[in-house]
């Protein structure tokens, strides 16, 4: 499966200990150099000594730079989140890892599949690769910058039947 990841998801990820469950799902994660750039350049986020060493994480740098800056005019995205829509259409990804609003409704548009944080969350226990997802909901909203609504919350828990 062809997985291509914006920032959030990893830096997120890592804050809570949680990385490895995108190689437990997906095996390989590519994500474009704006996102690398955006990981390991001053000051340094969650992740960076995991994608700089991790040999699970590829990256790959975008070919159609029109698309990349289209998609930075026009939808207002920031480079990382363009970039990795970009390449997710170059290399036909099956799934684009991405958080922000307009950035999923952009991919959506383009007729990318997509996932964020909390779907990660609630495959990897659907997987069995975590007993639980509210904990590291909970732990997200405490110790990153990670927000969630109230009733996606809710709505996550009672898919996943911890409501």
């Amino acid at each position: 499966m062809i997985v291509i990841s914006d920032t959030s998801v990893f830096t997120n990820l890592a804050a809570i200990g949680y990385l490895h469950l995108l190689q437990q799902l997906y095996e390989r994660i590519f994500i474009p150099t704006a996102v690398y750039q955006e990981l390991t350049v001053d000051p340094p986020a969650s992740g960076t000594v995991e994608v700089k060493t991790f040999q699970w994480i590829e990256v790959l740098s975008v070919s159609d730079r029109t698309m990349v800056e289209q998609l930075q005019n026009t939808a207002q995205l920031d480079l990382g989140e363009s970039e990795a829509i970009a390449l997710a259409l170059e290399i036909n990804a099956e799934l684009l890892l991405i958080d922000e609003r307009r950035g999923r409704k952009e991919a959506n548009q383009l007729g990318i599949r997509i996932t964020g944080l909390l779907g990660v969350l609630v495959e990897a226990k659907h997987r069995g690769f975590i007993p639980a997802v509210k904990p590291l909901m909970d732990n997200l909203i405490a110790t990153s910058k990670f927000r969630v609504s109230q009733s996606l919350y809710n709505q996550i828990l009672a898919i996943v039947g911890e409501s």
